[in-house]
């Protein structure tokens, strides 16, 4: 069964995106040789598109004190716990890769708290499953462990804001039933 089969809302076709989004989408397939369904699922809807792309975009492709690898740590381990299949695997594929260790995916998916990450990467990724997970709860504490384990306000900005948006983007995969793309499997293995 294809993936558009296995959707509950249909792609967009390329041919009927708007022109900014499919130049987006077809520098996507050039770089990565497909178009992820994420892509196609929303560019149907323009405007949701643009914005959801562009947090994205802040929150992912900012410089700043954090690793591009740490950012998709953060993706896959709330990812897990919210048991999103297309982010698991879609930015598994890129923690794989941004690491060079073809087995951190699947261990921060399946247990973080066993991986093989830094105390102080452990000590971001319990922050950003308090945020995923129980965002009431967070507290001046949560913010003076990360403190005291080497963050900055800034950075423990950035850690929120990506478990938050990743909390979001879970359940629309989620409620979409998103198929992830069967390429991301085998990305950096």
């Amino acid at each position: 069964m294809s993936d558009q089969a296995k959707n509950l809302f249909p792609f967009a076709e390329l041919e009927n995106i708007e022109p900014d989004i499919r130049e987006r989408i077809e520098a996507v397939q050039e770089k990565a040789g497909f178009v992820p369904n994420i892509f196609l699922a929303l560019a149907g809807r323009p405007e949701e598109f643009r914005a959801f792309f562009a947090y994205h975009d802040a929150l992912m492709e900012k410089p700043g004190n954090l690793t591009a690898g740490e950012k998709e740590m953060i993706v896959v381990v709330t990812s897990g716990l919210n048991q999103c299949l297309y982010c698991v695997v879609a930015h598994g594929a890129i923690l794989r890769i941004r690491e060079k260790n073809p087995l951190i995916a699947d261990q921060l998916a399946t247990n973080y708290r066993k991986a093989d990450i830094t105390p102080k990467q452990r000590a971001m990724l319990d922050y950003a499953v308090k945020v995923s997970q129980s965002a009431q709860e967070v507290c001046k504490d949560d913010h003076q462990q990360l403190q005291n384990a080497g963050f900055t306000p800034d950075d423990i900005w950035e850690i929120g804001a990506i478990a938050a948006f990743f909390a979001m983007s879970n359940r629309l995969a989620n409620m979409s039933s998103l198929p992830p793309n069967p390429e991301f499997y085998a990305m950096g293995r």
